[in-house]
């Protein structure tokens, strides 16, 4: 059962490790957007 694959074609295993990666990246790229963020309200304030 382990060998099964699913509809993405990766095994339980192989998804378990893209999907750690994948919320390392993706809570990195949110980090600098975020960042990106406040340098442009400090440089440009609206209010």
């Amino acid at each position: 059962m382990a060998d099964m694959k699913s509809l993405s074609g990766l095994t339980e295993q192989q998804a378990k490790e893209f999907h750690e990666q994948f919320k390392v990246t993706y809570t990195a790229f949110v980090g600098l957007a975020a960042l990106a963020h406040l340098f442009v309200i400090a440089a440009n304030p609206w209010w």
